[in-house]
């Protein structure tokens, strides 16, 4: 019995710090801003349903968007942004899959704001590409800010602007992402 408890036991904490590694998130903020310098509206979008992980030990880092989670100032937008531009009945996600190739770098057990950069596939329109981006990690007890600014060529995922409405959107967006990840 005493072997079984031990065991047990064993197996509880070496299981706990395989989760204690982990950071995680289904409330991450994403936005976007695609509007030109001379637009007279933004087209700005914003999503607070991100889904983020973060594996401390090796750096693996995952953030998931449901496309049609976004909102906009109107509904206008946010119906052409679904039906014309993201065809999110066709693709509904977004996601990035990578890791932070500096992670040694990070303490996870000292409060700090830590440079990271983080290399990985971004997926957008059903269409995935290699990225770079820097970003930060902010450790705060035992929740870690993960921050990113970076642009998105529309046409390297495939998204037209149609010459209609080249004067208000960009052909270029600036993805902001802001996720406090919490430990499990």
């Amino acid at each position: 019995m005493k072997k079984v408890l031990v065991t047990g036991l064993l197996l509880a904490a070496a299981t706990s710090s395989l989760f204690a590694q982990k950071y995680m998130t289904r409330t991450g903020k994403v936005n976007f801003n695609a509007t030109t310098p001379n637009s007279p509206e933004k087209i700005t979008g914003v999503n607070n349903e991100v889904a983020n992980i973060l594996d401390s030990k090796n750096g693996d880092i995952v953030f998931q968007v449901l496309v049609k989670s976004f909102k906009f100032e109107r509904e206008l937008m946010k119906e052409h942004f679904n039906e014309n531009y993201m065809e999110s009945d066709k693709f509904p996600k977004s996601e990035f899959k990578g890791s932070v190739t500096n992670i040694s770098e990070v303490n996870f057990s000292k409060d700090g704001t830590y440079n990271v950069k983080v290399t990985g596939k971004l997926t957008i329109h059903g269409v995935t590409n290699d990225v770079t981006v820097p970003g930060t990690l902010s450790v705060k007890g035992k929740t870690v800010n993960a921050k990113a600014v970076f642009p998105v060529m529309l046409k390297d995922y495939k998204i037209d602007v149609p010459s209609l409405v080249a004067d208000k959107l960009n052909k270029q967006a600036t993805i902001t992402l802001d996720c406090d990840l919490t430990q499990k």
